[in-house]
């Protein structure tokens, strides 16, 4: 039996509200059904933000903190709603999955860097999906750098994954003289990384934190590791199949 290549699926809020201000479970729904067509070819490893996109469709906290200490809140309360949301929607699918809470700092010590590797393979192996989000209650990195775009590649390089998938809002990367021009041309594929760099326009999206230039210094990061980037516009029905099947303009960054 030939081993299952391994796909770090990176999904941000902007993609999971469908630019809303509900988490779309229509949007979660492709997403299983994609994975389980796909699961006997592929295995998967989800990163995916929206704890604090669920919470605000709960609550609405009075603080007089400072704006951060709110979004931990609200992240502390979305979180279990958002894992709830993916439990029941790949349960229909009959996919397994499981939740798992990282910060940085995970990153930077050996045994924490093991451990996330020991206890993923064991997850995956035994058919779970891993559903890594920030921990943001502790640590407030994601909520102010990069919707999850670096931790999905710290991820995506820590666990050697095969291939490294950003979903955006946007048909991958976008030259830059196109944009000015306002009519969006995709980047199909990137071989020299440092003439990418200068055709990012520094903007963010609605729900997201991120914005294209994290996407970039992401795919950055997964390339020092060996590890191809796709940036897909996740808003479409299929996203992942399609671009396997390349009927899609995407970005491919070797």
């Amino acid at each position: 039996m030939e081993k299952k290549q391994r796909i770090l699926l990176k999904i941000g809020s902007n993609t999971l509200t469908k630019e809303t201000n509900n988490i779309s479970r229509g949007k979660i729904e492709d997403i299983a059904n994609q994975i389980a067509v796909l699961q006997e070819t592929y295995d998967f490893i989800l990163v995916s933000s929206g704890a604090i996109a669920v919470a605000k469709q709960f609550v609405k906290l009075e603080s007089k903190q400072e704006d951060v200490f709110v979004k931990q809140a609200l992240a502390s309360i979305g979180q279990p709603h958002l894992i709830r949301i993916y439990q029941e929607i790949f349960r229909e699918y009959g996919l397994l999955t499981s939740q798992c809470l990282l910060s940085y700092s995970d990153f930077e010590k050996h045994e924490s860097k093991t451990n996330i590797v020991n206890t993923i393979n064991v997850l995956v192996n035994n058919n779970y999906i891993p559903i890594i989000n920030e921990n943001d209650t502790v640590a407030t990195d994601e909520i102010k750098f990069g919707d999850n775009d670096k931790l999905g590649a710290l991820t995506a390089s820590l666990l050697e994954v095969d291939l490294f998938i950003i979903a955006t809002n946007t048909n991958g990367i976008y030259t830059k003289e196109s944009l000015e021009n306002r009519n969006p041309q995709t980047i199909a594929l990137v071989e020299d990384f440092a003439s990418l760099e200068k055709q990012v326009v520094k903007t963010k999206s609605s729900h997201g934190s991120g914005g294209m230039q994290s996407k970039i210094e992401a795919a950055g990061l997964a390339k020092r590791a060996n590890i191809e980037t796709w940036i897909i516009n996740g808003m479409e029905d299929h996203f992942i199949l399609n671009a396997l099947e390349n009927k899609i303009p995407f970005t491919k960054i070797k």
